[in-house]
This record gives C-alpha cells, structure tokens and sequence, in this order.
C-alpha cells in the first residue's frame, strides 16, 4: 500500500481556494474559523468531545512531499508559485479546544482556529473528521455507560467498524465516554485504552466436547477465566460444564458470556444456578447486538447481567450514525490588525452562525456545583464572578437571569500557538476521569434520555448586539 499522507486527506476544493488565496493576496491574512454543532445525536441532551489528541499528530506531521506537490502539478490548474509555497508548507497559527471530555453543547464552539487562510482552508477536512467520528463515539458510549447504571461496558466492536481509524480511534473515543475496556488489542497498544478477550464458539468447538474447551481454557488461563456458554445448549449443557470446571479446578473468581437468546431470562437462570453452585463470586457478561435502549429494558426487568460487551451499535452509533460538526469562518483580520467579524446569514434560521473571534464561559453554581449555562462571549471581554452577571436566552431576549453566587471558567483552552504545540496532553485514564466529573456537574434533566432539558448556551448582550447589526447590514444589502 501506497504511503498516506494525512496532509492530502483533503476535499478537493480546500486546495483550489487555497490556490485562490495565493494569487489574491489573502494568504497572509489571519483568519478565525469555529468548530461547532447544530444538534445532539439521538436527541440526547449533550455530547462529549474527543479527538483532539488525534488532531495535535496531525498538525504537528502537516507538511507536503514532493510526490503530493507533483500529483497537485499533474492536475494542471494550480499555480507554480503556489505549488513552491507548499513545499514549505508548516501549520503557523493558533488553536484553541475544549479538552476532551468535555460534555459540550450545540452552537458553541468546542474548537477554535486561529492561522492563515490558507492555513486554516487546508486542515478543515481533517478537523472535521476526526472531532466529528471520536465526538460521535464517545457520547454513544456515554449513553449506554449510564443506561447500564454502574455496571461495566466493554467496547467489542472493531470487526464492524468502518474501517481500520474507526476501530482503532472509536475504541479510544468508547473509552474516554465511560466504557471500561476494549476487545481492540491495536487501542491499547497505542493509547492505553485496556484490551481484554477470551474465546468465540470457534475454540469450543474445535475440540471434541463443550468439557474440554472449558477445561482446557481454565487450565491455561486460571486468572478470572470467561467461558462462553451458548454454542451448543446455555442451560442444559453450557452453565453446566462451566460449574463443572470451575469447581474442579478450584476457581471462584470466574465469569460466563452470555452471546445468544433472551438474556433477561437466561441471566436470571444462569445467576440462580451458579449460586446454587457456591460460585457466587462467578459474574455474567452478556452481548449481542447491545444498545442503550435494549440495556435499560434489561435492567427494568431485572436481568443479573454484570458486565455489558456492546459492538456494531456502539462502534457505529448505528442509530444515529452522523455527527454534524461544522467549520465556519467566524472572522477575518484587517490590514491594521483590526478583527472584522463574519457571519453566514440562510433562510434556515438554525444555519444562521454566530460571528467573531469568541470565548466560551461555563456557569457553575457554588451551593450545587452543578452547570447553569454556557455563554458566548467577544474574544476581549471578562466575566467578574464576584459580581452579579446576567445572561439571557438569544432566542427569546426577555427571559433573562442574574447569577450571584456562581464560578466562571473559560472552555476553549490554547492548544497551539504560533505553530507550536502548548498543550500538555493527559493521559486516556485522565481524560476519561475528567468525562466522569464532568458530566456529573450536569442537571439529571439534562441527562434524560428521552425530552432532556435543553441547556443553555446564550450569547453574551455585546456580542448579540454584534450579530444582530451584521443580520441588518444584510438584510439592507
């Protein structure tokens, strides 16, 4: 296979604005775009952002090789000097992210880029695809980590991921919503996510009895084993040979898999019979074709599962399986340094953005510590928390409310100044334990799965009035 460079993963059209660009004389204009989404997979009430640590690797690799200048040159439009210019070619701006983690919400930005038009034109794609894909795993896989109210949920979907980046980066994205582990041995090489596995119907059924699969499983692996139970019989012949084993061979901490069949009912049998047993601590896993919706049915009609191997509905997000980030230029930089804010102005009125270079504050309430809203604030302006501060609904002006006893945080965080990277990454197990806090510091309301309550994310009144003037000046053109 041909070398990829992730610099050329790239729509077409990135590189004949860029070209643009060059030859008008806008190359070296700094301009501001935010990353930003218009609504919740699966009408949940929040999503959780990943994917960043993806998007460091990039732009710190970002460059052009002589086969990639070469192939743009065969296509024939783009212009010489253009072409020598990407030789060169290095990511000088700013970026400015949420960390990962982070619960965030529709029409605020959880990225900012600050660089070059150029610049900033050519890394779009990649921008996009990596938030969007991670961004959508890991809020599935926050939702089905609360569906299973505390109980584990290991990620087992590699074998139906599209593509090689969605298993890989899917199961690091699982891991930072909630889940606990991974099948993928590839994620935990690489990122730490903890990879686990035992055995498929194959191994039982490549000896001459149910009996000796398990036994000899049991024998190799004595720490904890996992036996399958359903490729011939669960009740009758599967539950039964895995007691048999484990009580031959003296293990008490042991688990069973339940792949097939009504998993409410055969739990609850399988539980029965293994405490029957004196295997008490022995703990049931089930799978197949798992999601949130089927797991909190589980729950509600008491199935005696422990642990939850959930694939293709995860890996995919089968169920809502687009995550619609967008980048849009949000501001340009004058020839005196002035910023001039943009707005992309649509009959649609959910398309309409939000313009300038912004900062984004989280309310927090001291007595609760839970989240109040988010607003979007002018890139210069500082909200005092020891003082009142009123925010108000953009959407509906007259409903306004003053927060007195409140704590104030900036969201976006420089990522990258100047071209060089000033983030200090956390761990996977760090990321994941900040999702975990923070997501505890949301309303239960806004936790619901279905109807959640909508969370504020307003604009701050200057940069309303801002919005609103570039809205007039249009709607006069």
């Amino acid at each position: 296979m041909k070398h990829q460079n992730m610099a050329m993963l790239c729509d077409f059209y990135e590189f004949t604005m860029a070209n643009g660009y060059f030859k008008s004389g806008f190359y070296k204009r700094n301009v501001y775009f935010d990353v930003f989404f218009r609504s919740v997979p699966d009408n949940g009430g929040f999503a959780v952002a990943a994917g960043l640590e993806q998007l460091i690797d990039y732009i710190r690799e970002l460059h052009f090789t002589d086969t990639d200048i070469d192939y743009l040159r065969s296509k024939g439009i783009f212009d010489g000097d253009f072409l020598n210019y990407l030789r060169e070619f290095r990511f000088t701006g700013d970026i400015y992210s949420v960390p990962e983690g982070t619960p965030v919400f529709p029409n605020e930005p959880i990225l900012t880029v600050k660089a070059p038009a150029i610049e900033a034109q050519l890394i779009e794609t990649f921008v996009l695809l990596t938030l969007n894909h991670q961004t959508l795993i890991a809020t599935k896989a926050n939702r089905i980590v609360r569906a299973a109210q505390g109980r584990a949920v290991l990620e087992f979907g590699s074998r139906r991921a599209q593509g090689a980046s969605g298993a890989i980066d899917g199961a690091r994205a699982a891991y930072i919503g909630g889940c606990a582990g991974t099948a993928c041995t590839l994620t935990d090489e690489l990122y730490g996510v903890p990879a686990g596995g035992t055995m498929a119907h194959s191994w039982i059924q490549m000896f001459d009895s149910e009996y000796e699969a398990f036994k000899t499983y049991c024998e190799l692996y004595p720490d904890h084993p996992t036996l399958l139970v359903d490729t011939y019989d669960t009740l009758k012949s599967g539950i039964p040979n895995a007691i048999k084993v484990f009580r031959e061979q003296g293990i008490m901490r042991c688990a069973i898999r339940l792949d097939s069949g009504d998993i409410s009912y055969l739990s609850k049998k399988a539980r029965k019979m293994l405490d029957e047993a004196g295997l008490t601590e022995c703990t049931i896993t089930a799978s197949n074709a798992l999601d949130e919706k089927l797991i909190r049915d589980l729950m509600m009609q008491g199935a005696q599962v422990d642990t939850f191997g959930v694939g293709e509905r995860l890996i995919t997000s089968s169920s809502s399986p687009v995550f619609g980030g967008v980048y849009k230029l949000v501001a340009v930089e004058t020839g005196n340094g002035e910023i001039e804010p943009k707005i992309k102005v649509s009959e649609n009125a959910a398309k309409i953005t939000n313009p300038h270079f912004k900062k984004v504050y989280r309310y927090y309430d001291n007595e609760s510590g839970k989240a109040l809203a988010d607003e979007l604030c002018v890139y210069d302006e500082v909200v005092d928390d020891t003082k009142p501060h009123t925010i108000f609904d953009p959407n509906a002006t007259w409903k306004t409310k003053t927060l007195t006893n409140f704590t104030a945080k900036e969201l976006l965080v420089p990522v990258f100044r100047n071209g060089v990277c000033v983030y200090d990454s956390p761990s996977i197990q760090e990321i994941a334990a900040y999702c975990r806090e923070q997501i505890e510091l949301l309303w239960d309301e806004v936790k619901r799965f279905e109807n959640p309550h909508t969370y504020y994310v307003d604009l701050s009144e200057q940069l309303y009035e801002i919005k609103r003037i570039l809205l007039d000046v249009h709607r006069l053109s």
